[in-house]
């Protein structure tokens, strides 16, 4: 019985320090420095992991696994949100002075 607790308390501060840095990187408006890789490796072995611990039965892993699971989508959407913008960003500036976008 200790030991789930263990489990339980431990999995609330892995999804709690990984939702407040997936949250942090959307408010920052920017995700520069941070691969979409991290997160396609992350839903990788999130998937599997949460696979292996329904395999197992065990329930703290079960959860644990499937919100790292989530926060790693969140986290890919974010990324690719942040780097749409960016190229648009990007190709806005790059059109002449006194020139709307629709005509350049």
């Amino acid at each position: 019985m200790r030991s789930e607790a263990i489990g339980w308390f431990s999995s609330f501060v892995l999804v709690l320090t990984i939702g407040n840095q997936v949250y942090k990187q959307w408010k920052s408006g920017t995700s520069k420095g941070v691969s979409k890789w991290l997160f396609v490796g992350q839903i990788t072995a999130s998937t599997g992991f949460t696979l292996y611990s329904l395999m197992v039965h065990n329930w703290v892993f079960v959860v644990t696994n499937a919100l790292m699971l989530v926060s790693a989508m969140v986290g890919i959407i974010i990324v690719m949100k942040h780097r749409r913008a960016e190229r648009q960003g990007e190709s806005q500036s790059q059109v002449p002075s006194g020139a709307s976008p629709a005509r350049a």
